[in-house]
């Protein structure tokens, strides 16, 4: 069996910019990373490359990050346990709690901290590495 050596991101959010920053910082870190710019493609590419991480937006087009989320969590492939870091600029008193309770395993308000994003990525894959 091969030994893994990067862990594998899907990025999922609409904004070009914010992707292309977050996969540089990403890369820089020694990730791998895959862009998904609505919750279709976000969907299928889950499904399809098995990330070991999602990072993901709520505001997107074709289905909203809070569909997706369910949509991922009620997969019965290994794809429904892998950890998802909500990111979003939309106010953290309203989405937070609802993020959490449809299966994020942490909430981050844009602009995100780098630092801290990375650190929690870190934990997040420890915990749930296979």
């Amino acid at each position: 069996m091969a030994i893994k050596t990067t862990n594998k991101i899907l990025l999922v959010d609409d904004d070009t910019d914010f992707c292309r920053a977050m996969a540089i910082r990403l890369h820089a870190a020694g990730y791998t990373v895959d862009i998904a710019g609505d919750g279709y493609t976000a969907t299928v590419k889950a499904r399809q490359e098995e990330p070991d991480l999602i990072l993901l937006d709520i505001g997107l087009p074709a289905g909203n990050g809070f569909a997706v989320l369910k949509r991922l969590r009620q997969l019965t492939s290994a794809i429904s346990m892998v950890p998802i870091i909500v990111l979003t600029a939309r106010d953290p008193q309203a989405n937070r709690e609802l993020a959490l309770q449809n299966g994020a395993d942490a909430f981050f308000q844009k602009p995100v901290d780098n630092e801290e994003l990375l650190a929690k990525m870190e934990e997040l894959l420890s915990a749930f590495s296979f």
